[in-house]
């Protein structure tokens, strides 16, 4: 729809509020897996079992628990090689594991003790907050704050005023996450595979509709 073009229906002042809150990370989520290739099936699933449980040790003696680890099932497939000729490598046997962590400072050192237990993928580390819903939270109250401000400028600035509140709607939270990511690393902000767990931004949009009477 182009911008210029004559509202159908008019009713009064629809503005959309955003709000981001930053909070110091507490949790942490280590993605890795384990990737086997042998000749036949059994000794596939044999060697990943195997590293399996290794890590499942080396993760207790952390002292994390069963409970904030989530390991996949063993998936078996065929694994080719596509060269000038399809050549049969083995059977790829593959489990995947999610560690959540809350001692950030043991990080490095699960991470380099899960490796040297036989993981031999790391997909990434993901860093959350406990208290994402109160910050939530927060960032609602404070982006409906935004949009009533707004809608007050355009308000005085048109010699209108604003009436009751007709219409409220809640922005996606992770598209507008997602925007306010991207604006951050255009500017410089938190590098990928840093460890250091920097920030997390909460975010919150809202569209308000308010109606409007004379000046």
């Amino acid at each position: 729809m182009n911008g210029t073009q004559s509202i159908d229906a008019p009713w009064g002042i629809s503005v959309f509020g955003a709000a981001s809150v930053d909070a110091t990370p507490d949790v942490a989520r280590l993605r890795v897996a384990i990737n086997q290739t042998r000749q036949k099936p059994g000794e596939s699933f044999e060697v990943t079992r195997g590293s399996v449980n290794q890590i499942r040790e080396v993760l207790r003696g952390h002292g994390i628990p069963d409970s904030a680890v989530s390991t996949s099932r063993l998936d078996l497939k065929s694994s080719w090689s596509y060269g000038n000729e399809r050549t049969f490598l083995g059977y790829e046997c593959k489990a995947s594991f999610v560690i959540e962590l809350r001692e950030l400072d043991i990080l490095e050192t699960v991470l380099v003790d899960v490796v040297e237990a036989g993981a031999n993928q790391v997909d990434g580390v993901e860093f959350d907050v406990s208290t994402k819903n109160e910050l939530r939270a927060q960032a609602r109250t404070a982006a409906v704050a935004a949009a009533r401000e707004k809608a007050a400028l355009y308000a005085e600035a048109a010699d209108v005023r604003l009436g009751p509140v007709v219409h409220i709607k809640d922005v996606d939270s992770d598209q507008l996450q997602n925007s306010y990511r991207g604006h951050r690393q255009a500017d410089g902000a938190g590098g990928e595979g840093d460890l250091a767990p920097g920030k997390i931004s909460v975010t919150a949009g809202v569209v308000i509709g308010f109606s409007i009477t004379g000046g």
